[in-house]
């Protein structure tokens, strides 16, 4: 029995999205039906509980029920029968598992979540500290212009970024220096892949745990977040930076009551994936 919901662990495995659908719609009507908020709240609260103790099983259907109950509520909350206010405190673990997924072309990038934006392949590097140093520039052309071989250009939030990597005393011209994330510890490599993320995500969501085979760099554009290790909690917010070694297992949490952006940099051993899943059970430490 969990906040009211008798789940039966037969019944737990056997969960997908149209089963999750089908449940949520008919727990919604025992409480009060589609008219009542104080329903959908308390049907909100009810699954925020059960979508833990998936997420402590690793079960498969805890993403599928995250952002089911996360469409449900912006359904209501669009259909006035609940305010911004209620939502929020009624969702405040929107979206759980989210991790950064390379988009196709041509497709269009999803509204919330983390999104691969640019990836440089065959880095070699001389020292195993590296720093991420981030510029931003008027003009595309303008950053074109001033980056290395191995910088990255992007842009994003309404900006133009230029990200270049090397030691902490590197000399980049041209644009406004933002920020040097680091130092960032390398693993031993024959050679190594910076994957650079952008990601907009809203209080209460979080990223599935895992680990890099790499270290993973973060720039606070707004917002607030914190990362659980097996070390701890730490924080950032708006305008700060964050860092954690490779093959740290972790959980990203986004806290506060504002939409979070920020740009992450992961760079990994180019004979490894980007990052993988983790059984490592977080101890809840951002929710402290």
């Amino acid at each position: 029995m969990v906040a009211g919901v008798r789940v039966g662990e037969h019944e737990s495995h056997g969960w997908d999205r149209e089963h999750l659908r089908k449940f949520l719609s008919k727990q919604l009507i025992l409480r009060g039906g589609f008219h009542s908020p104080l329903g959908l709240v308390s049907l909100i609260a009810a699954f925020r509980q059960i979508l833990g103790v998936l997420e402590m099983k690793s079960h498969p259907a805890a993403t599928a029920l995250g952002i089911f109950i996360s469409s449900l509520a912006h359904v209501f909350s669009a259909s006035g029968n609940l305010n911004a206010q209620e939502v929020t405190g009624a969702i405040h673990e929107q979206i759980a598992g989210v991790s950064c997924d390379d988009i196709p072309a041509g497709q269009k990038r999803p509204e919330f979540g983390c999104t691969n934006i640019a990836t440089e392949t065959q880095l070699k590097f001389t020292e195993s500290d590296v720093y991420w140093h981030l510029q931003t520039f008027p003009s595309r052309a303008a950053a074109e212009a001033r980056k290395s071989k191995t910088g990255i250009v992007v842009e994003e939030d309404g900006r133009v970024w230029l990200s270049e990597f090397g030691p902490r005393d590197l000399i980049v011209t041209g644009g406004q220096p933002i920020t040097i994330v680091g130092p960032l510890k390398l693993p031993l490599a024959a050679s190594y892949t910076a994957v650079l993320s952008y990601a907009v995500m809203r209080p209460g969501d979080r990223s599935r745990v895992h680990t890099h085979p790499g270290p993973e760099g973060w720039y606070m554009i707004v917002g607030e977040q914190c990362l659980e290790t097996p070390a701890g909690a730490t924080k950032a917010k708006a305008g700060e930076t964050m860092t954690v070694p490779p093959n740290v297992p972790m959980q990203l949490s986004i806290t506060g009551t504002a939409l979070r952006k920020s740009l992450v940099l992961v760079i990994h051993d180019s004979a490894r994936p980007r990052g993988t899943p983790s059984q490592w059970k977080p101890v809840g430490a951002c929710d402290k």
